[in-house]
């Protein structure tokens, strides 16, 4: 049975490299971009979701399919005016792909 390397006492985790392209939120990194086609102008702030933490099921507005629980995926939601009912889950590839094709769903 192989052995492990002693860890030493005093070994402190280091903090995350603090960058201009996204934050911490809770234990997520949340970063700004440009909003889907039709709103490049407009900026969406951003946050990953690991699989681990995606516990209900959601519409993409990029493809029109459903995102299961389990799944990893993006939730966007406009910079300025967004509150927890503007949030959108989008698969990471449609989100990816936002700026060359259109929204398939539109949400009042």
């Amino acid at each position: 049975m192989p052995r492990r390397k002693p860890q030493r006492k005093n070994s402190r985790r280091s903090e995350p490299p603090k960058t201009s392209e996204g934050s911490l939120f809770g234990s997520a990194l949340i970063r700004q971009e440009s909003g889907p086609a039709g709103a490049s102008d407009e900026r969406y702030i951003v946050r990953s979701v690991p699989g681990a933490r995606a516990t209900k099921s959601y519409r993409c507005p990029g493809c029109d399919h459903e995102i299961r629980p389990g799944v990893a995926h993006l939730v966007a939601w406009p910079a300025e005016y967004g509150s927890g009912e503007d949030r959108r889950h989008w698969h990471s590839g449609c989100w990816s792909g936002r700026g060359t094709r259109g929204l398939t769903r539109r949400w009042s």
